[in-house]
């Protein structure tokens, strides 16, 4: 984990420098893609809140133990950036984290991913009306094929249960934009790494009012459930997040957000074969036309 803390070098990426990008990407990809299966694997024994307490808890104590390998540890902070830092923490890490995990108790892992996958189109049109950064007709059009692929998806919900989930993914994806956009004012006055690893560590102490449910969930839980959850905190937050801020500090990120479009497919094809889920007809077909309104709006 130490060589994912190494600063940038100044020369173009080699063949080498390129094969590390790529595999760090991947890896964030996949564990991604895995931490929607987790959720639907373990959400029988651990209910949203206590799951995501448990899971940034972890992720906590994890990203401390990687910053404590630099030497020495340095963190300062204004008011202003510290603020910054706890909002994008308790409505992406905290909020988005609970959404989801109630969405996924009604929905499979797969249509969970395609849905939470419109949070770049929520980013862009969201940049779009606050950073000035204006409405493109690629941006219009993406937006309009998005939505289609939503209802689509929507449709296939054959009860109230499965509305539910629908309605809950999709606040996800909303908590989820809104958090990038704080985030990325965030990152002008802290290092990527220090707001990951501070965001956890708020978002933790933000959840702990469900730490007595937690611990009575615990008590009854498989072993199998509490092993989950320390992968969700440990690889898909962790060390998903740090292999991304490597490999995004060292490409255009513009080039390297297309690799996330690969999430819903690695995490349909790992629900298939841990799960035996796979989407509705309609759910794989709305989220093709998510996924591909997505990068229609992100075209320039």
């Amino acid at each position: 984990m130490t060589e994912l803390l190494e600063t940038t070098r100044p020369a173009g990426p080699g063949k080498t420098e390129l094969a590390k990008i790529a595999v760090a990407a991947g890896l964030a990809v996949v564990l991604w893609g895995s931490s929607f299966v987790a959720i639907r694997g373990i959400g029988h024994a651990l209910s949203p809140g206590p799951l995501a307490l448990l899971r940034l808890a972890v992720a906590a104590v994890a990203l401390t133990a990687i910053a404590l390998t630099r030497r020495p540890v340095r963190v300062r902070l204004t008011r202003k950036a510290f603020l910054l830092v706890a909002a994008y923490a308790v409505v992406w890490l905290a909020g988005y984290t609970v959404a989801l995990n109630a969405g996924e108790q009604h929905v499979d892992a797969g249509t969970a991913a395609l849905l939470v996958n419109l949070a770049p189109l929520l980013v862009a049109v969201a940049a779009g009306k606050f950073l000035g950064e204006g409405f493109s007709r690629s941006l219009v059009v993406g937006s309009l094929v998005a939505l289609g692929g939503a209802a689509l998806i929507a449709t296939s919900a054959t009860g109230q249960r499965n509305w539910a989930g629908v309605l809950l993914c999709l606040l996800a994806a909303a908590l989820y934009a809104a958090g990038v956009m704080i985030q990325k004012v965030a990152l002008r006055h802290v290092d990527g790494l220090t707001a990951i690893w501070l965001g956890c560590v708020v978002a933790t102490v933000v959840l702990l009012p469900w730490a007595p449910q937690l611990v009575a969930e615990l008590r009854a839980a498989p072993a199998s459930a509490v092993v989950g959850a320390a992968y969700l905190g440990v690889f898909p937050t962790a060390i998903g997040f740090t292999a991304w801020a490597y490999a995004l500090r060292r490409m255009d990120a513009g080039r390297l957000s297309a690799v996330t479009y690969a999430v819903p497919a690695a995490s349909v094809l790992l629900s298939w074969l841990l799960l035996g889920e796979i989407p509705t007809l309609y759910g794989l077909v709305g989220g093709a036309l998510c996924l591909t309104g997505v990068a229609i709006s992100r075209k320039r």
